[in-house]
């Protein structure tokens, strides 16, 4: 039961636009920053916005398309949803809570309560059945909300940020739990994040949004070999620059150049060089770095046994170094360096 959506719709001052094809049993992440979009992907999937352009296909059905006059309503529609806090019902038990869905689609009372406890046992819940949301963990909580979503027995099912709850030290056992869950529906998965490794560890491509619109889709592998926007290369960690290629001498729109590697032919082309690739220097360097540029140090962030330093100029860097070069280097905000990085590290690829 595949997923055929072409989503165009205005909301406040986001202009959406965004096409999303996905196939049975697979799950696809919507990554992106706070107010790209993905949200309202989600509520147009699951019925709660109507598209103002383009359709929406589950399977053989069409359940929005502005143009033949069809909208299917949200109770519906064969969507579950999990929300980022859950919305359970905090006057009802969680067995309550899953049967809920059920009832809202018509199902009697009793075969509601069976099929909810059903589906609370296969989540390994059938001992909270009594509990009410504020007597539950948070991974118990999100647990309850993923019943309360599979009980309809949804062709579709949106996860829009569902760990964004948790705290750090309960997130990769939910995580973990939440996959192997995951891997037991068959339907169409798709998951909203802004974290690259709920990405990694629950989905098998990636569709990244900036700004209502879709600058990159693939396997999260593939995404972040060639990132094509500074969203991506600051959640890889790389440095992204972008230009005119001629002759693998990238020309920055600052008129910056950067000799780099790669069969990347003339052009509009990106240039990735690795953070760790970036050597600092007092004095203008010799010997083998084909690129040096005279930046301004602007910020220093020092971990355990690495230190960030953010770099201004004609070519902005990120450049990484132990604590022991920075305190021979003698480093500070405002001091001008020499940042360099050789060619055999510095890839191009066409934009």
């Amino acid at each position: 039961m595949s997923l055929r959506a072409s989503i165009g719709l205005q909301l406040g001052t986001l202009d959406l636009d965004v096409d999303i094809v996905a196939e049975p049993g697979e799950v696809v992440a919507l990554l992106g920053p706070n107010g790209a979009g993905k949200s309202t992907v989600v509520r147009a999937l699951a019925g709660l916005l109507r598209v103002d352009r383009g359709s929406i296909r589950i399977g053989g059905t069409i359940v929005d398309d502005p143009a033949g006059g069809v909208f299917v309503p949200a109770e519906q529609r064969p969507v579950g949803v999990v929300f980022q806090d859950y919305l359970l019902f905090a006057n009802l038990t969680a067995l309550e809570n899953v049967a809920f869905g059920l009832r809202a689609r018509g199902m009697q009372k009793a075969l509601a309560r069976t099929t909810a406890s059903e589906w609370l046992e296969r989540l390994g819940l059938a001992g909270f059945a009594g509990h009410r949301p504020g007597q539950l963990s948070g991974g118990q909580a999100q647990r309850v909300a993923l019943a309360r979503a599979l009980a309809t027995e949804p062709r579709l099912l949106l996860l829009d940020e569902p760990l964004a709850a948790l705290d750090a030290s309960t997130r990769s056992d939910v995580r973990r739990d939440l996959r192997r869950h995951l891997s037991t529906f068959e339907g169409v998965r798709i998951l909203v994040t802004h974290d690259p490794v709920d990405a990694y560890a629950l989905a098998d491509r990636v569709i990244v949004v900036e700004s209502g619109r879709v600058v990159q889709a693939g396997t999260l592998a593939e995404v972040t070999a060639q990132p094509r926007s500074r969203y991506v290369a600051d959640l890889v960690g790389v440095n992204l620059l972008s230009g005119d290629l001629r002759h693998n001498v990238l020309t920055s729109t600052t008129g910056a150049e950067v000799v780099a590697t790669g069969d990347a032919p003339d052009g509009a082309a990106f240039v990735v060089i690795r953070p760790q690739s970036v050597a600092l220097h007092r004095e203008r360097p010799s010997g083998s770095p084909r690129n040096a540029w005279l930046v301004t140090v602007a910020d220093i962030d020092q971990y355990a046994d690495r230190v960030r330093v953010r770099l201004d100029g004609s070519i902005p860097l990120v450049a990484e170094i132990t604590p022991t070069a920075l305190a021979s280097l003698g480093l500070r905000p405002g001091d001008q360096v020499w940042a360099a990085a050789k060619a055999t590290e510095t890839v191009a690829y066409p934009a």
